[in-house]
C-alpha cells in the first residue's frame, strides 16, 4: 500500500516520506479500512515535531488518527457482514503506530463507526479528535438542556463543534472569537450570541446574554481567559479546558473557590472508552440530522502530506484532509 510515514521527528518537509509498505492485516477484534479521507489535527503535527518533549513511541509512524472509508477485511470475532460497510474512524494512531495516512488502516472494530448515507466521507473524516474532544467538553458533566454554555474559540475545529453540539443538546450557547473582525466568519447557526475578546467590555457582553452566569465554559486558552471565565461563571460552573497557551496558568483562587467552580482538564487520547463510544454515537446522529457543519479546505493528495501538515499549523479554521482513495 501507499502510505505517508516518518522514522524520526522534525519538520514536515524533512521527515515525512511517502512510499510502499506492506498491506496491514487485521487481528482478532479488528477491521481493515480502505481509507477515503485522512483527517489531520494539531495533535498529529505535535507528535511529529516532538511537542512537549515527546519522543518516538514506535520506530516508524503512519500519522493521523481520524479518517473515513470502507471496511474491506475483518479479523476473527468480528461480524463478517461488516465488510463493505462505510465507516468513520477515530483513534487510529492513538497508542498505535499506524494511522490513516495510508491506503489501508487497521483499527479495533469499535472505533470504526458505521456511517449513515446522509453523511459524506469528507465530513466523516473530521469527526474524530475535534468532535470527541468537543463532545467530552460539553457533556462530561451531564446533559446541557436548559443550561447556558460559553464556548471560546468558536472558529476553531473543537470550538465550532462544541458550540454546535451544545445547541444540539438544548443549551443556550454563547461563543467568543479573538478579534472583532472574526465575528463575520462565524457560521450563522452559532453567531446569534457572539462576543469578541478584544472588546474591553467582553465580560459585560457575556453577562448580558447570561445575567445569572454561565453554567459550562469550553476553554481553548485557559491561561488567557481564566480571569474572564471566573467573572462570568455561575456558582457551581464547570470550566472544561482542552488547551492553554501558558502551561503554568495563574488563577485567582478564592473567588473561584467561593463560586464552587470545577476545572475539568481534557486529554483526548485518554478519555474513558465509554465516553468515546457515547461521543461517536452522538456525533454520528448529529451529523446525520444536519446538526454539524464543518468548514473543510480542498483535500490534498498523499504526496502533499507535508504541505497539509504545515497548513494545519498555520490555520486550522478549515479542516485539512488528505484524499487517499478517489
Amino acid at each position: 500500500m501507499r502510505a505517508v510515514f516518518y522514522d524520526r521527528q522534525g519538520p514536515a518537509a524533512e521527515v515525512l516520506r511517502i512510499g510502499d509498505l506492506p498491506d496491514p492485516v487485521p487481528g482478532p477484534g479488528e477491521v481493515r479500512v480502505r481509507v477515503r479521507y485522512s483527517g489531520i489535527s494539531p495533535g498529529d503535527t505535535k507528535k511529529r515535531t516532538g511537542y512537549f518533549n515527546s519522543t518516538m513511541a514506535y520506530p516508524r509512524v503512519i500519522p493521523h488518527s481520524d479518517g473515513s472509508g470502507v471496511i474491506d477485511l475483518v479479523g476473527a470475532g468480528v461480524e463478517p457482514s461488516r465488510a463493505g460497510q462505510r465507516v468513520w474512524v477515530y483513534g487510529a494512531q492513538s497508542y498505535r503506530p499506524f494511522g490513516t495516512a495510508a491506503e489501508y488502516t487497521v483499527v479495533p472494530a469499535a472505533t470504526a463507526v458505521p456511517l449513515p448515507d446522509e453523511v459524506d466521507d469528507a465530513l466523516a473524516a473530521c469527526l474524530g479528535i475535534p468532535g470527541i474532544t468537543a463532545h467530552r467538553a460539553v457533556f462530561a458533566d451531564g446533559p446541557v438542556a436548559g443550561l447556558t454554555v460559553l464556548v471560546h474559540g468558536a472558529l476553531g475545529a473543537v470550538g465550532s463543534m462544541a458550540a454546535q453540539l451544545a445547541g444540539w443538546g438544548g443549551a443556550t450557547v454563547i461563543v467568543t472569537v479573538r478579534r472583532r473582525a472574526d465575528l463575520a466568519e462565524l457560521d450563522g447557526r452559532i453567531a446569534r450570541r457572539a462576543v469578541s475578546l478584544d472588546d474591553p467590555r467582553a465580560d459585560e457582553q457575556i453577562r448580558q446574554h447570561a445575567p445569572d452566569g454561565v453554567d459550562r465554559i469550553i476553554e481553548v486558552a485557559f491561561s488567557d481567559n481564566v480571569d474572564l471565565d471566573a467573572r462570568v461563571a455561575a456558582n457551581g460552573a464547570v470550566i472544561a479546558a482542552y488547551a492553554s497557551r501558558d502551561p503554568r496558568p495563574r488563577l485567582d483562587f478564592w473567588p473561584m473557590l467561593f463560586d464552587n467552580i470545577t476545572i475539568r482538564l481534557l486529554g483526548s487520547d485518554d478519555f474513558p472508552t465509554e465516553a468515546k463510544e457515547r461521543a461517536a454515537t452522538d456525533l454520528t446522529t448529529a451529523a446525520r440530522d444536519g446538526g454539524l457543519a464543518v468548514p473543510i479546505a480542498s483535500p490534498l493528495p498523499l504526496a502533499r502530506a507535508a504541505a497539509a501538515h504545515d497548513q494545519v499549523d498555520t490555520d486550522n479554521r478549515r479542516r485539512v484532509l488528505l484524499e487517499v482513495d478517489r
